[in-house]
């Protein structure tokens, strides 16, 4: 997790703090309400990388129904495949949620968006989930392993495929990279919804489990 009382750094200064290990590294998942596709990524995400990981899943809304449970269509999916949905209420994204996240996955760019009009400093450490992954899909094996060292924790190696992702940025239809909301729509919304977050939780967890 970044630190607090950073005093009085630069937002570019900011940008270039890096993850050394110690505190968990912080990922936070953002969505619109927080109640549908950002806390299944926090749920999904968490699930994946495992409770050793040394990394820390969150989530929050840019306009969250604050206090509200994930939403039944899309417990059901996460309940099907033995994700814990219970104990969860919806918040909203605040420039400290921003500030002290090492990682943060958006699911649509006006997420991305938002995050970066809120704190600037986060620019080069904010993805949206399906960008992320098909990015570290262009990422080499040995590269990555390179960046990250032999004995890497999944923290570590998140870290370490942070910097490799963002240089191979470049651009692509918004529909490649944007997860349909499904809020208030039927269940054949929150299917394609799941089914457009799942693999691609599932490619960055591969990254970071060196799987």
């Amino acid at each position: 997790m970044r630190p607090h009382g950073r005093g009085h750094r630069t937002d570019a200064q900011e940008d270039l703090m890096t993850y050394r290990g110690g505190d968990a590294f912080a990922v936070l998942a953002v969505c619109t309400g927080n109640v549908c596709r950002s806390p299944a990524v926090e749920r999904l995400l968490r699930r994946a990388l495992g409770a050793k990981s040394g990394v820390q899943v969150a989530s929050a809304g840019t306009g969250a129904l604050v206090g509200e449970p994930i939403q039944p269509p899309m417990a059901a999916l996460l309940e099907g495949l033995d994700v814990e949905t219970e104990q969860f209420a919806a918040r909203r994204l605040t420039p400290d949620l921003v500030r002290e996240s090492d990682l943060v996955l958006t699911l649509t760019r006006a997420h991305r968006g938002d995050v970066v009009d809120l704190f600037p400093g986060a620019v080069r450490r904010t993805f949206t989930l399906r960008e992320l992954a098909r990015l570290t899909e262009h990422v080499p094996r040995e590269e990555l392993d390179a960046a990250a060292g032999p004995d890497a924790t999944p923290a570590e190696r998140l870290s370490a495929l942070i910097p490799l992702a963002a240089a191979r940025r470049a651009p692509v239809p918004e529909e490649h990279d944007d997860v349909v909301d499904p809020y208030r729509r039927d269940a054949s919304v929150y299917q394609r919804s799941f089914d457009q977050m799942l693999p691609a939780v599932r490619t960055i967890a591969r990254a970071a489990l060196r799987l």
